[in-house]
């Protein structure tokens, strides 16, 4: 198939499970073409079934904002037509499933299907907007195909929008080949040089990762042993993480490490991963962890307990309960094998249920239904 994909190219959860399914299919010999303003953060640019179209967006004194949503449907249609594309799949519906909406229409009476994959904010804080909430409704309404990466969102949809059509729930996934336990070599001498357990920390920084819960879950367990923190990632949290960091004088075993490719070999050197987000729709962060043998503890929300089941692969604590996260870290880190018996158990389970070899034929299969049913409405 010629799959058209429209994502957020930044460092975050959906643009990175667009990416990798794009790349995934791509290795499964379907053409992949990401249509976006910049290329996503994780795409490979060296696969010839992989290709980058740029949205350009032109500035005019008359727009107080680019109309990026306009300038996308535009690109949509012109790499349908000139690469000749079966569907296109948008990740996030706001605004990527308009602009198909758009691209679609234009595109009549030729068939150009899109299947829209919902993924968290999308629905629970940007679409349930007032400003928004119609034209959202409207968009996964219209669409040829819906996804959702999780049970708790596929609810919260039907419950905030009164969704009628249905909606597909195919989870997010790791590639459990590439996300195993492959530590780069001396980097956890570099960040550990005396042998201390590492605490790990992966998002995009934003205010809801409570970036600063990690810090003070941190700041309880070195008060009680040696320990490192690292934090992968970037964004408009990281002052206040680095100022929390300062006041606990904790600068010697905190590192920040900035945006990172190739997370799969930091994360290998972690004990122990922190998720204590005050919603997540699924978690992939901490999916990735699991799959490189890290238990993790995360917060009680969302679509998390789908993935971490609490007291097996990790614990799950109510939002802000940094004392209760802190202590079961401690237990962990205490234990005599630093909680690897715990890891191998959380990557059994991420193989279990959400590997890419089982998740991405969901997708394929889903592709050639909505291409059957769409090709039977309009005949």
């Amino acid at each position: 198939m010629k799959i058209g994909i429209t994502c957020y190219p930044t460092y975050g959860g959906s643009g990175v499970v667009a990416t990798e399914l794009g790349q995934e299919l791509a290795a499964r010999g379907h053409d992949i073409h990401f249509i976006s303003y910049a290329p996503p953060i994780r795409m490979n640019p060296n696969d010839p079934h992989i290709h980058f179209h740029e949205v350009e967006v032109a500035s005019y004194p008359l727009f107080d904002h680019p109309p990026y949503t306009l300038a996308l449907a535009t690109k949509m249609l012109e790499v349908f037509e000139s690469e000749s594309l079966d569907l296109l799949h948008v990740h996030y519906a706001i605004p990527h499933s308009v602009s198909a909406m758009l691209a679609r229409s234009m595109a009549a009476p030729r068939r150009l299907p899109f299947i829209t994959t919902l993924h968290g904010t999308d629905i629970t804080l940007v679409g349930s907007n007032r400003s928004y909430l119609p034209i959202t409704k409207f968009s996964i309404e219209q669409s040829d195909g819906v996804t959702a990466i999780s049970g708790y969102l596929l609810n919260q949809t039907i419950k905030e929008f009164d969704i009628k059509r249905p909606i597909e729930v195919i989870p997010n996934f790791v590639n459990c080949d590439l996300y195993t336990r492959k530590p780069q070599p001396g980097l956890r001498e570099q960040w550990a040089p005396n042998g201390e357990p590492i605490l790990m920390h992966l998002s995009n920084f934003r205010p809801v990762k409570r970036l600063t819960d990690v810090v003070e879950i941190f700041a309880l367990v070195r008060a009680k042993m040696p320990a490192k923190l690292v934090l992968m990632g970037d964004g408009p949290d990281r002052g206040a993480a680095e100022y929390l960091v300062r006041k606990k004088r904790l600068q010697k075993d905190v590192i920040f490490t900035g945006k990172q490719n190739g997370v799969y070999e930091k994360l290998s050197v972690a004990d122990l991963f922190l998720m204590p987000s005050q919603l997540e729709s699924f978690g992939l962060a901490a999916l990735e962890a699991m799959a490189c043998e890290v238990p993790v503890i995360a917060t009680n929300v969302g679509g998390v307990p789908e993935v971490v089941e609490h007291g097996i692969d990790g614990f799950l604590v109510e939002p802000g309960d940094v004392k209760t996260a802190a202590d079961y870290a401690i237990e962990i880190l205490s234990r005599a094998d630093r909680g690897r018996e715990m890891g191998q158990r959380a990557r059994l389970d991420a193989k279990r249920k959400f590997c890419a070899n089982d998740v991405i034929p969901a997708y394929e299969s889903y592709y050639r239904r909505v291409l059957e049913q769409s090709a039977a409405a309009r005949a």
